[in-house]
């Protein structure tokens, strides 16, 4: 492990160098991955360099232990620190998920229900967008299907890492909870447990005799990819062009700006409609589809990998679910971990972290598994 560690350190010195080298930053992309690699070794090394004083430190107690015994509780601390200090190591040595430190493309899928499906789904957006906020994440709404009542048939989001999103994720969880977690500054590294079909019992706006009726919607969640990452010839896109549908607006249902983009080699297809300029569609539709070919690559590089990312939402069926949300009895629940909570109204209004945190720590303890 030590070895390995001492790789870790030299490649971190390295990579600071480079960073600090203007030349560098000419190229955004270059500069992006290096900085991305450097932020996920930071923690490492910095326990490191902790776990080397604490080792000089407990020698020298001990040293001065066999002289002078008021010295020897001095050193049992500093070995218990060692010890911890070991432990930590080994968790952040684990082999992480190399998209965890990627921005997400977040799609929510109204599905049974009917209206109440799509006033649930607006729900779990606005969920999302508030728990980006209080990490200090930007969104974006990249597509959108309103629905009668005002939620969503579909709508697509990207979530990425803000200005203030490092030390807003150090404020939320901690800094030793990041350190943990590998890359917790990564949106990826928190969201890609969404994925997956949520089940909401309650009683809907729509129903007049005030019984409680469950209904579903669901969440795909995507890294989302640099173009140097996926590269997209243009000859294999069919390109469509269509009146865009939904509420009033300059633009909106007079002119052909909403855009449709089949990938002829993989029949992936993807529309956008929320920008009022065609350009800017078929924009926001490219991003959607890079990252749907970073999944479907990633899929075929990894087998188990394949599998967890399809059954994210196989289908929109309440017997599907991976979390219930229970407004009559103010519970969530995550059945893949057996997670419950009795606060779904703080929940539902952003406070994810509880949540996320025991899927997270779940994942850990399996790849702590694998690794021994």
């Amino acid at each position: 492990m030590f070895d390995q560690l001492g790789e870790l350190v030299g490649e971190h010195e390295r990579l600071g160098r480079e960073l600090a080298d203007p030349a560098v930053h000419s190229d955004q992309a270059k500069a992006r991955a290096l900085g991305r690699r450097y932020a996920e070794l930071t923690p490492v090394v910095q326990a490191y360099q902790e776990w080397e004083r604490t080792v000089a430190d407990g020698d020298t107690a001990r040293e001065l232990a066999a002289e002078d015994h008021s010295f020897a509780a001095e050193a049992d601390q500093l070995d218990k620190r060692r010890a911890e200090l070991e432990e930590r190591l080994q968790r952040l040595l684990v082999p992480r998920d190399p998209a965890d430190s990627k921005d997400v493309i977040l799609e929510v899928k109204a599905g049974e229900g009917g209206e109440e499906s799509a006033l649930f789904a607006g729900d779990l957006l606005r969920m999302y967008l508030r728990y980006a906020q209080r990490r200090g994440w930007q969104t974006e709404i990249l597509d959108a299907t309103p629905s009668d009542l005002g939620g969503y048939k579909d709508v697509t989001v990207a979530v990425k890492v803000g200005r203030r999103g490092a030390a807003a994720s150090a404020a939320v969880a901690g800094a030793a909870a990041a350190a943990e977690t590998g890359n917790a500054r990564g949106v990826w590294a928190r969201l890609k447990h969404e994925g997956g079909v949520h089940r909401v019992q309650r009683v809907p706006v729509t129903e007049s005799q005030g019984r409680i009726h469950t209904s579903a919607a669901g969440v795909l969640v995507l890294p989302e990819a640099d173009e140097v990452e996926v590269q997209i010839d243009q000859n294999d896109l069919r390109v469509d062009v269509f009146r865009s549908s939904g509420p009033g607006g300059q633009s909106v249902n007079t002119t052909d700006s909403a855009v449709r983009i089949t990938h002829l080699p993989t029949g992936i297809v993807v529309s956008c409609q929320n920008e009022k300029s065609q350009l800017q569609n078929k924009e926001q539709a490219l991003r959607i589809l890079r990252a749907r070919l970073l999944a479907d690559a990633q899929q075929e590089a990894d087998a188990q990998a394949s599998a967890e990312r399809r059954n994210q939402v196989r289908t929109v069926d309440r017997s599907e679910r991976v979390r219930t949300y229970n407004f009559p009895e103010n519970r969530i629940s995550d059945h893949r971990v057996g997670y419950k909570a009795y606060n779904l109204d703080q929940v539902i209004d952003g406070d994810l972290d509880s949540v996320i945190q025991a899927l997270a720590d779940s994942d850990m303890a399996a790849r702590l598994g694998e690794a021994r």
